[in-house]
C-alpha cells in the first residue's frame, strides 16, 4: 500500500478542467491517425464503423462513469477491477492500459513529428515526450491549462476543415454502401475506437478532481458526445471531399483537404497541436494508472513516489516516458495504433465487468449496457490485425508471469493473501 511518507495528489481539476484534458486526448487520437486506415478497411462503410466505434465508447463511457463515482482514485479500470472482479482482473486491465496507452504516446508523438517536419519525425517526436513529460511534473494543474490552450487550437482548425469540405462540390462519388465492403466493419471499428478512448483520462486522475463523484460521470458524457458531433462531421465532409478510396489512400486526408484549398500550414498547425494535446494528457493518465499499481505493489513500489512540491507521481511519469521514446524508435505509427487499441479494448472489457456487478446503477448504464459493452470490446478486440494481437496478448502474458513469480516470492517471505 501507499506509504504514510509519500503525499497524495491534490484534487485540483474542476468540471471544464476534466472534460478539457478528455476531450484533447480523444480528438488528438483519432483525427489525424485513425480515418484513413479505417477507411481502408471499412470503404462505403466508414460511417456505420464510426457509428459502431462511438455505440461501444459510449457503453464504456457509462461503465467509467459509474464505476468513477464510487471509487474517485487514480488508476481507474485497474482500481475498479481490483475492486468488484479481484485483483488479477485489476491488473489485466491496468497492465493493458500502460501497454496500449503507451503505444497511444507513441503514435501522437509521432503523429506531431509527421506533420510538422516529416524527414526528422522521430527526433521530433522524441523532443516533445521530453518536453511535454517536463511540463507534466509541475503539477496536473498546468497540465490542464495547457491541455486548454491545445484543445482551443485544435478545434478552431477543425472548424476550417470542416466548412472548406462542405463548401467544395462533393466528389461524383455515392455514400450509400457497397456489400461487398462490409466485411471491414468491425475492423474499421476497432480503428475508430482508438479515436474515442480519451475519457479513460478523466477516470485514471479521478484522484485529482473536485467534487469527483458528481464531475467524474459528467466530464466523461460530456467529453464523450462532443466529441462524437465533431467526429461525425469530420466523417461526412472527408467522405464528401474525397470519397471513401480517396481517403484510404491518404495519408494525412485532413491535409489534403488543407492542401486543395491552400491553408495547409494550418492543417500542419491543428496536428501538431491536437497530437501534442493528446500526448499531454495521454502521459498523465499512463503515470497515475502506473502511480496506482505501484502502490498496491502490482509494479515496482518506488514507482509510487508523489513529488511533495507539485503533487506529480514524478518517477511513474518518467519511466513512462523513457518506454514511449524506445517504442518511437523502433516502431510505426500504424503498429501501434493496433497495439493501442487491443490493449485499451481489454482495459474496458473488464470496466464493463466491473459495472455489471453494482446493484445500485445511474439512468444512463442499465444492466444490459455493461453486456453490450463487454460484448463489442471482445468483439472489436479480436478483428484487429493478427500481428497486433499476437503482440498484445504477448505482453500481457508477459506480465501475467512476472506478477505471479513475484506472487510466489512474496509468499515465501509473508503469510497467505498478503499480496
Amino acid at each position: 500500500m501507499t506509504s504514510p511518507r509519500q503525499p497524495k495528489l491534490s484534487r485540483r481539476l474542476g468540471l471544464v478542467d476534466a472534460t478539457t484534458i478528455g476531450m484533447a486526448s480523444m480528438l488528438g487520437a483519432g483525427v489525424f491517425v485513425a480515418f484513413a486506415p479505417a477507411a481502408q478497411a471499412a470503404g462505403d462503410w466508414l460511417l456505420l464503423a464510426l457509428l459502431l466505434a462511438g455505440v461501444v465508447a459510449y457503453c464504456n463511457a457509462s461503465a467509467s462513469a459509474q464505476l468513477a463515482a464510487i471509487y474517485p482514485e487514480s488508476g481507474g479500470s485497474y482500481i475498479y477491477g481490483r475492486e468488484r472482479l479481484g485483483r488479477w482482473a485489476g491488473f489485466v486491465a491496468g497492465w493493458s492500459f500502460i501497454s496500449g496507452k503507451i503505444a497511444s504516446c507513441a503514435a501522437m508523438a509521432m503523429t506531431f513529428g509527421l506533420y510538422l517536419f516529416p524527414d526528422q519525425a522521430r527526433a521530433l517526436a522524441v523532443a516533445a515526450v521530453v518536453v511535454l513529460t517536463g511540463a507534466n511534473l509541475l503539477g496536473v494543474k498546468k497540465t490542464a491549462w495547457l491541455a486548454r490552450g491545445l484543445l482551443l487550437l485544435t478545434l478552431g482548425v477543425l472548424s476550417v476543415v470542416v466548412v472548406s469540405c462542405f463548401a467544395t462540390p462533393p466528389l461524383p462519388t455515392t455514400l450509400l454502401p457497397a456489400w461487398g465492403s462490409f466485411g471491414g466493419v468491425f475492423q474499421a471499428a476497432a480503428y475508430l475506437f482508438f479515436a474515442f478512448a480519451g475519457y479513460a483520462r478523466i477516470a485514471t486522475m479521478g484522484e485529482e478532481v473536485r467534487s469527483p463523484r458528481r464531475t467524474i460521470p459528467l466530464a466523461i458524457l460530456i467529453a464523450l458526445a462532443l466529441t462524437m458531433g465533431i467526429y461525425l462531421a469530420l466523417a461526412f465532409g472527408l467522405l464528401r471531399f474525397l470519397g471513401p478510396a480517396g481517403l484510404a489512400v491518404a495519408d494525412t486526408p485532413l491535409l489534403a483537404v488543407g492542401q486543395e484549398n491552400h491553408f495547409a500550414w494550418l492543417v500542419g498547425l491543428g496536428a501538431v497541436a491536437a497530437s501534442l494535446g493528446a500526448l499531454l494528457a495521454l502521459i498523465a493518465g499512463v503515470g497515475r494508472t502506473t502511480l496506482a499499481m505501484a502502490r498496491h505493489q502490482d509494479l515496482p513500489t518506488p514507482l509510487a513516489k508523489v513529488s511533495r512540491r507539485f503533487r506529480s507521481p514524478y518517477l511513474a511519469e518518467l519511466a513512462v516516458a523513457v518506454v514511449v521514446i524506445a517504442l518511437i524508435l523502433s516502431s510505426d505509427i500504424l503498429t501501434v495504433v493496433g497495439y493501442s487499441s487491443f490493449g485499451v479494448l481489454i482495459y474496458y472489457a473488464i470496466t464493463n465487468l466491473s459495472a455489471l456487478s453494482l446493484d445500485r446503477r445511474p439512468w444512463y448504464a442499465p444492466r444490459w449496457l455493461n453486456l453490450l459493452g463487454f460484448a463489442g470490446c471482445a468483439l472489436l478486440a479480436f478483428t484487429l490485425p493478427g500481428a497486433a494481437i499476437l503482440w498484445m496478448v504477448s505482453i500481457i502474458a508477459i506480465g501475467c508471469v512476472a506478477r505471479g513469480l513475484v506472487l510466489l516470492r512474496r509468499q515465501k517471505r509473508q503469510p497467505p493473501g498478503s499480496d
